[in-house]
């Protein structure tokens, strides 16, 4: 299959100008009506079993893919697979699952980020061995190489 570079060079080749102008206005009218939309959405729309209805009606209508039907509805495509292949978010129901993770990821977005508390993982020669998220200075006891066999010519 030619692409579009190889068809337009063939056309010069043979000198078909009339072919040639109508290729420019072709061109030319796709960019005045060309659209520029974002590649992704920036930000996504709340679940819901209305949504999750939409999902359905659209791959059930139409052939489009999840990735097209993400797009459209302002979804990620993750989401929609959940619709389709598992049913999820068709009821209204609050303590489902889904609903309970996104209540939870919603509610440490709004809290203030913490520091991560320090935990004690063992102690290495009287000395305590903390462990924190942010690394505070502590280091662990270094680890011993684990022994290697050795194989001679008559073992195998």
């Amino acid at each position: 299959m030619a692409t579009l570079k190889e068809f337009e060079e063939a056309l010069r080749e043979h000198g078909m100008h009339m072919a040639l102008a109508l290729l420019e206005r072709l061109r030319e009218r796709d960019r005045q009506t060309r659209t520029i939309r974002p590649a992704r959405r920036l930000t996504g729309q709340k679940m819901t079993p209305e949504l999750a209805r939409q999902i359905q009606e659209l791959h059930a209508a139409t052939g489009m893919t999840q990735q097209e039907i993400a797009f459209k509805v302002g979804v990620n495509q993750g989401r929609v697979n959940e619709v389709l292949k598992r049913g999820k978010w068709l009821d209204d129901d609050p303590h489902a699952p889904e609903a309970v993770a996104r209540d939870r990821a919603k509610a440490r977005m709004r809290a203030d980020p913490k520091p991560r508390p320090t935990r004690v993982i063992g102690k290495s020669a009287g000395k305590t061995v903390a462990k924190s998220g942010a690394k505070a200075g502590a280091k662990a006891a270094p680890r011993k190489p684990a022994p290697q066999g050795q194989f001679a010519f008559g073992d195998l």
